[in-house]
This record gives C-alpha cells, structure tokens and sequence, in this order.
C-alpha cells in the first residue's frame, strides 16, 4: 500500500550548468516555457501524505504545519482510497483494506491538533481528514484531493471502469464519499456532509490499465478505452457538482508510468490530457531492491535506461503539454546488500534487500541522511546522471537528496513543466529539508 512498483514487473548532485550541457535545449521537444526565475510561474508541488503514517511513524497532519511544509505545497494527496468488489469507493474498519478510524475518527488531542484544540468525542469529523481542513484553513489556497488505489488498492479498478453504468456508478460513489464528504456512521463521526469542503478533487492512482501491477490486480486489453472514459466521467460528474456549488471546479489528476510499454498500454495521452489538470509522473523505482544487481532508481538521465528526462520526452513524444506535467521525486531510498564486486557499488550483484527501519530494501531519507552523516558510508553522485548513493562496501542505497533535488528542479524550470511531486511527506526530516529544497529550486533560489 505505496507508491507505484516499476521494479516489481521483474525487472547527485551536479550544477545546473553542468546537467544543462547534457540535456536537450529547451524547446527542442516542444517542452519549452517562458517560464524562469522571476517570471512569477506557480509550479505545482504536490506531496502524498499517507494514511497509515500517523502509527508506526506518528507522523501526524500537525507535523506539515511544524516543519513549514504546508506553507510550500500547493497540494496534499491523501493515500489512499479504495475500490470494493462492486466498483465503489469506500471506506470503513476492514484490516487491509480501508481505515476509517485514521480516516475520520480517531480523536487527535490539542498537542497533536493544528488548531491546537483537542477533539471532542461528539464531532462528525475527527481524524485526519479533520486535520486537513484545519490545515486548509490555515493555509489559504491548499489543495487536498484524494488519491484513489495506490499499488495495492487498484485491484478492482478495471471492473469499475469496465462498462458506462459501472463507470458512472464507481464515479458517483466517490464524489458522494469524498467530495459531498457522506461518510459511514461510525459511532458519532460520520454521516451527511461531515467530511465536505475537505477535498478538492481526485487523483487516479490506477497501476495499471492495460498491464500488470500487484499480483491481485486485473487488467484488460479494453482498459486504455475504458480509462479514457474514466476520465471523461470524472471530469463530467466534478464539473456539474462544481456548477452546482457555484464552484469553479475540483481537481482531476492522475499518477502514471515511465515505461513506454506501460503508457502505450493504457493510457490514450491526447485523450486523457484534455480532462485531466495534470499529471504526476513516476520518477521513482526505476530499479528496486528485489532485482539482483544495484542500480539506479530516480535518475534525471540515463542512456539506455529509464530516467525522468526520458519519462518527459515519452509522455511529450505522445501529445502531452509540459505545463501539465509534473515530475515525481522520491524521498525515500532502495537499498541491497550483500554487494560484491568493488568500486563503487552501483550496478554489482547483491545478495538482497537491505535492512531497513519499515521495509526491507526500503527507506525514509531522514534515516539515510543519518547514514551520510555517520562516516560509514560514502556518498557517492554521478553527475552527468543526476543522481545519488550511498555505499559502505556491502550496503547500497540509491537516493535523491537535495542536491540531487536542486538538479532536478532546475530542469522543470528550464523544461517548462508543471511541477515537483513526493512520495511520501513523512519521509522528510523533522524540518522539512527536501521540501525546502524543492520549493527553494522551483523559486530559482
């Protein structure tokens, strides 16, 4: 239940001028902006807050106002809603497979409140979603939309987007649930209403129409036309919901592939870029830790390779506008042990995952900034790619920092693309230091 898992299909720092020597001109792929520092541009910064984050982790909604974050998104993706069986959104207490109680009632006290008032037990609306609309109203202008499947939860996205009836009911389902916000009773939360005017859109988190994801998730030949009218759906039911609040409009966007095979397979670009406000591209896992050798996995350029520039150039190459593109970064990092061979680590055998504090081969950047700092391990950037790592002689991390990050916002800049988006917010230090990377390199700074 995160984010997108290229690997899985069996499968830094530089300075700008020297990334820029390698890239193509701007322009040259039709991906060109006037857009630079000074010209005022407002570039999306997108960042996912996961659910489940607020256990293991605690880290909690409060934390994005603490550590400064809220003030430099421009948008929160919940992760994640699901799909049932029947082709609905939904939500309740099904171990596995939604969490109401982090959801919308589990009682957050003063210290752990943005407003700093605890919750009482009587109020429709506790729990996270009750945190963003504090933290929509202390950040004018914050977007929240909810991200719907995620790589485990997109299972029954193809039966829902199967048929037009089944398409329009699986739609209406969501926007009753998270737009309208007509949440399940669950004791005294819930009910009518309570969770309106906390969403201001969706995100279509589909892994993936037309191609294999997880191991439960069908997947058709028929899913590119069905998630083209998905899509459209979407856009149709938000857009007279919108007329009807007297709203300009909610949000609909989407999380898509690197692979070209994967785009190709599901996803009519002109189409769906017409309905679609943006989209956020995987720039993450091109390599995971469950594959044999070490290896790069978010690097700007690679030859021969996925990469994000060659991420761009696909989903350009097939009609969609740079503005509406927006890059994903990882802050997080895949690691292997067992690596032999010498040098420095990248592309060596390895005998597996590394450990790691939640997931073997998987881990926050605020553990692996630990690691840089301990001396144990050397940092180690290539600098025409883009891309950073980490190496002890037997332990490999593959990682973006902010230097890396710098590099990769000088290129939405240069490129004209929409913006930067994370996976996930409470990955980053407890003071926010790759979001202020990224915000800091999207100003030019």
């Amino acid at each position: 239940m995160r984010r997108s898992m290229l690997g899985r299909l069996a499968v830094a720092a530089c300075s700008l001028s020297l990334l820029t020597a390698f890239a193509p001109a701007a322009g040259a792929d039709g991906g060109a902006s006037a857009a630079g520092p000074g010209s005022g541009r407002a570039y999306k910064k997108v960042g996912y807050f996961t659910q489940w984050g607020v256990y293991g982790r605690d880290f909690q909604v409060q934390d994005l106002d603490a550590n400064g974050s809220a003030g430099k998104l421009t948008h929160i993706n919940y992760a994640f809603g699901n799909v049932s069986a029947e082709g609905r959104c939904f939500t309740g207490n099904v171990p596995g497979e939604a969490d109401a109680w982090a959801d919308y009632a589990r009682p957050l006290d003063a210290a752990n409140s943005v407003d700093g008032v605890a919750d009482t037990w009587d109020q429709p609306l506790a729990g996270n979603f009750n945190q963003l609309r504090e933290l929509k109203a202390k950040h004018p202008g914050l977007k929240v939309l909810i991200s719907l499947g995620g790589w485990s939860w997109s299972t029954h996205f193809s039966d829902a987007a199967l048929t037009p009836a089944s398409r329009k009911a699986f739609v209406e389902s969501c926007i009753d649930l998270y737009i309208k916000g007509t949440l399940p009773q669950d004791g005294t939360r819930g009910g009518a209403g309570a969770a309106a005017g906390v969403f201001d859109g969706i995100d279509l988190d589909w892994e993936w129409p037309g191609s294999a994801g997880d191991t439960d998730t069908k997947y058709r030949p028929e899913d590119k036309r069905n998630f083209t009218e998905l899509v459209r759906e979407f856009r149709t039911q938000l857009d007279a919901y919108a007329r009807s609040q007297k709203r300009a409009k909610y949000e609909l966007t989407a999380f898509v592939p690197t692979a070209p095979a994967k785009i190709d397979a599901g996803f009519d670009v002109r189409r769906i870029m017409r309905d679609l406000d943006f989209v956020n591209l995987q720039g993450y896992d091109f390599h995971v830790s469950g594959e044999p050798r070490t290896a790069q996995q978010s690097a700007l350029y690679a030859r021969g390779d996925f990469s994000v520039h060659g991420t761009v150039e696909a989903w350009q190459r097939r009609g969609a506008p740079a503005h509406k593109l927006v890059m994903g970064m990882p802050f997080y990092g895949q690691g292997w042990t067992g690596v032999s061979g010498g040098g420095d680590g990248l592309g060596q055998p390895a005998t597996g995952p590394a450990p790691a504090t939640w997931a073997a081969g998987y881990e926050d950047y605020k553990a692996l900034k630990k690691l840089a700092e301990s001396g144990a391990y050397q940092v180690h950037r290539d600098r025409r790619g883009g891309h950073a790592w980490l190496f002890d002689g037997t332990t490999l991390w593959t990682y973006d920092d902010p230097q890396v990050l710098r590099a990769k916002t000088g290129y939405i800049r240069e490129h004209g693309l929409g913006g930067a988006m994370f996976w996930s917010l409470d990955a980053d230090t407890a003071d926010g230091e790759l979001m202020t990377a990224v915000d800091r390199g999207l100003r030019g700074r």
